[in-house]
């Protein structure tokens, strides 16, 4: 239960056992039935605290939502209270007396205006959403967002992705995001605290970038297993993509049709196309299986089998590409050695 919802829920049920002790001196103007029309309040007042805890999934966060909430009910209470299912007409002999129909618009002022405050307490994230400058942000809402998780951020490449200008539309990180990245620089674990580190770092430098749109949204999570389902809810929402290096995050935003961008897949992609009796340089660092072969690496990562390398291992040389082989995990480049580079 929300500890916060609580001190609500405990004078709403007051609220209906005192109703329920105004409907009894209203209607009997007696002693007699006072007890039980305070219990019948009670029993309608946990009644719906009941309808309130089973409508889960929504979290309190703004003034403004509960404002809203509460507004909204009283409208709702409002109009149905002089609709014409509650105009009383002695002439017409109605069945319900005045004392009644008193009643009934005394319950609909109470509960409308509690669920709908509550709905909208929790709901913040729904909210925002519905009505965007509540946030009080000049938020343009034809602008194309993107959804960053942390990985994005722990990687590190997404800085210079949107340094070169290639990323333009405005990249939205949820506050769960930065606290989940909080906790892992704080980590006891080396290897986890540096990755937490280096993600806060890259926020620093894309806060640097300029004309570059970073939103912070006030959305939080209860469990860490929440945060992939919350992510992929909040791209739905905002009709944003969402940017991951997260293969499983990945696949779940697809079975959702999000549309996610994955920097591996962007890096990949951006390898140049190698050509038989082109040259290329290349870092020798350790001989190859064959005889005076050696294998080195050029800048995207791929392997090069140069023949006739080995004497130059630890250096740089020339090489010509005299066949390229498709692996797993890249390509793999056989070339021959041509001349030492300074």
């Amino acid at each position: 239960m929300n500890p916060t919802l609580l001190p609500i829920r405990i004078v709403f049920v007051a609220l209906c056992v005192a109703a329920g002790w105004l409907a009894q001196v209203t209607v009997l103007a007696g002693d007699r039935y006072r007890g039980l029309a305070m219990l019948v309040g009670l029993g309608i007042g946990l009644l719906v605290v009941l309808v309130d805890v089973m409508l889960k999934g929504f979290s309190l966060r703004a003034l403004s939502a509960v404002t809203f909430g509460i507004a909204i009910g009283l409208l709702v209470a409002h109009m149905v209270s002089i609709s014409p299912l509650l105009d009383v007409n002695p002439q017409r002999g109605d069945p319900m007396d005045p004392s009644t129909i008193y009643l009934i618009r005394l319950g609909l002022f109470v509960v409308c205006p509690y669920l709908a405050a509550v709905i909208a307490l929790r709901g913040k994230d729904e909210f925002n959403l519905v009505i965007p400058y509540v946030r009080f942000v000049p938020h343009e809402v034809d602008v194309p967002l993107v959804v960053v998780d942390t990985s994005v951020l722990i990687d590190g490449r997404v800085a210079r992705v949107c340094e070169a200008g290639f990323l333009t539309a405005a990249l939205v990180i949820p506050r769960f995001v930065l606290n989940e990245l909080r906790a892992v620089a704080d980590s006891a674990d080396p290897h986890k605290q540096a990755r937490g580190r280096r993600g806060l770092e890259v926020l620093n430098e894309l806060r640097r970038i300029k004309n570059l749109d970073i939103r912070i949204v006030e959305s939080e999570v209860q469990k860490r297993e929440d945060v992939d389902a919350k992510l992929v809810f909040l791209a739905q929402s905002m009709k944003a993509k969402l940017l991951t290096t997260d293969y499983n995050l990945a696949k779940m935003a697809e079975f959702h049709g999000v549309v996610w961008l994955n920097l591996n897949t962007l890096a990949k992609s951006l390898r140049p196309e190698l050509m038989l009796g082109e040259r290329l340089d290349v870092d020798l660092v350790k001989p190859g299986k064959e005889e005076a072969q050696a294998v080195g690496f050029i800048e995207d990562g791929s392997m090069v089998v140069v023949n006739g390398g080995r004497p130059f291992i630890g250096k740089r040389v020339q090489a010509e590409i005299v066949s390229v082989l498709p692996t797993a995990g890249g390509k793999m480049i056989f070339a021959r050695q041509v001349g030492e580079t300074e």
